[in-house]
């Protein structure tokens, strides 16, 4: 009876609680959104481009936006741009990493990197202007007071044949909607959910003021894009092929259907060696369905023409908007300024080095880390355990630093961190300082001696305030030497900095506490 109620005491202490709740909510996370890897554990390419001449901080940073923006709308998943030193010229880099992909996938991403891009201007299913024909000046955006305290504007110029085209496409058509891509899906068969197909013809969300006297978002890429969308009607995968075979496209873009119908797509691609291009898109959580069209075009807008430009002869135009607060009409302002100077980057970029790893040599390498991590629990248990000569201390010395694991991979499912190699080697080291503060919490409850029995009472405290000292103090020393990694090297040793500093913090306030009570429940039972 008393050893039942010493269990049920010990599972309500706050410490062992808070244990309980951060590994339930752990599990939950990883079983929500599952781990993410790096490109040396789930396969993928590493790139690194340089601009043809040297660039500013300002530029570099308009150079990755402009990037970011691009590989979002080529479909990949798990992207990670930098901007880098060359130690030995001082000329900037870009270091873009992106995981799970094929290898086909990968050369794409190179072309797209090394590509121009080009933005679009579409009125009416009428493309009436490039990036080549825009013009934008850098002081030319921000906040305008004079409509509402939350508006913004975008100003820009357009070439004198881009002004023309526009006059004759827009002419008497105030309130209809203007649309801006940046490298849309041209030439590519949609193959969509019914949601997302209607959608692409609501004319609320896509016509402006215009409503139904203009086209539907789905009649415009067609005609401007030569972008055919069909809704999805369990066709399969080789009809889907077909069909965009014959209507000559070079991709297919599946969205808002079953990840499944991608792969067999996909596969059937492969084995037929088809030169035809597939990508996936799903909604993001909390995406509604207008966000999640314009993230498949790659559509920004659209946005209303609020005045005729065949009155006037100015080739200053200004895109115009509001928002629901000052910091939210900055950022949008500040995208779209971005997206208009994207459309001609600022210099060319060359990939100067390039180093893919597929996804079964990832695999492997995840195979390898799992079986480290196991040898590693394996190994702390059995050293424990010959120290101690008890398996009431090595068992639970070797569970905590498997919930400690367990509570790392949790925050990082969560937050979504892409585990690499390093990273794992981050757990691996927090997994050791754990196991190092945890032999200390059990010294200094036993007395010193291995085979002592818990000291008294104020003894106790005294001997524990000591060990969680020596624990803060070593935990204090390790974030902070890890934190200048963190902040100021950029590479792949920030995912051991991370790591190790999240198994330190864990450790530290949440399993070396919960460990104390669990030693002294189990030691005061000899």
């Amino acid at each position: 009876m008393a050893r039942r109620k010493g269990i049920k005491a010990l599972l309500l202490n706050w410490r062992v609680l808070l244990l309980i709740i951060f590994l339930v909510g752990s599990l939950a996370a990883i079983a929500a959104n599952g781990l993410t890897y790096g490109i040396d554990i789930g396969g993928g390419v590493a790139l690194i481009a340089k601009p043809e001449k040297p660039v500013s901080g300002d530029t570099v940073n308009g150079i990755i936006t402009s990037l970011q923006n691009r590989l979002n709308t080529f479909g990949v998943k798990d992207i990670t741009i930098e901007s880098q030193r060359d130690p030995e010229t001082g000329e900037s880099l870009i270091v873009v990493k992106v995981a799970n992909i094929t290898l086909d996938e990968a050369k794409q991403i190179k072309n797209l990197i090394e590509s121009q891009g080009v933005l679009y201007m579409e009125f009416n299913g009428v493309i009436f202007a490039t990036g080549a024909d825009v013009t934008v000046h850098s002081s030319d955006w921000g906040l305008n007071p004079r409509d509402c305290s939350t508006c913004w504007y975008v100003g820009f110029q357009l070439s004198g044949k881009a002004q023309d085209n526009f006059k004759k496409v827009a002419s008497g058509k105030t309130g209809w909607p203007v649309d801006i891509f940046l490298d849309p899906p041209t030439n590519s068969l949609l193959v969509v959910s019914s949601r997302v197909y209607q959608e692409l013809q609501n004319p609320a969300d896509f016509n402006g003021k215009a409503g139904t006297q203009a086209p539907t978002l789905l009649e415009r890429i067609e005609k401007a894009f030569n972008i055919t969308v069909v809704e999805y009607n369990n066709q399969t995968a080789e009809e889907i092929i077909a069909n965009a075979t014959n209507l000559g496209k070079k991709s297919i873009i599946i969205a808002d259907l079953p990840e499944s119908l991608y792969n067999q797509v996909k596969d059937a691609l492969l084995q037929a060696g088809s030169k035809i291009r597939v990508s996936y898109f799903t909604p993001q959580p909390n995406e509604d369905m207008r966000d999640f069209v314009k993230r498949i075009l790659n559509l920004y807008g659209p946005y209303t023409l609020k005045f005729d430009p065949a009155q006037g002869n100015s080739d200053r135009l200004q895109l115009s908007g509001s928002a629901a607060t000052k910091e939210e009409a900055l950022q949008e302002a500040k995208r779209i300024y971005s997206v208009l100077r994207s459309g001609s980057l600022a210099v060319k970029l060359h990939v100067i080095s390039e180093e893919y790893i597929s996804p079964t040599l990832g695999a492997g390498f995840k195979k390898q880390a799992g079986i480290a991590g196991i040898g590693a629990l394996i190994a702390v248990l059995l050293i424990v355990y010959y120290h101690y000569r008890r398996w009431k201390i090595a068992i639970p010395v070797a569970s905590t630093s498997l919930f400690e694991v367990t509570i790392i991979l949790g925050i990082a499912a969560l937050i979504r961190w892409n585990l690499d190699l390093p990273s794992i080697a981050g757990i691996i080291a927090a997994i050791g300082t754990g196991v190092d503060q945890q032999i200390v919490i059990t010294d200094e409850l036993l007395g010193g001696s291995p085979s002592g029995k818990v000291a008294r009472r104020m003894g106790l405290i005294k001997r524990m305030a000591r060990a969680f000292f020596v624990i803060l103090a070593s935990a204090t020393t390790t974030i902070v030497a890890m934190s200048f990694l963190l902040m100021y090297f950029v590479g792949t040793l920030k995912g051991f900095a991370f790591t190790t500093i999240l198994g330190v913090l864990i450790g530290v306030l949440v399993t070396r506490p919960a460990y104390a009570e669990i030693a002294k429940h189990l030691l005061s039972l000899d």
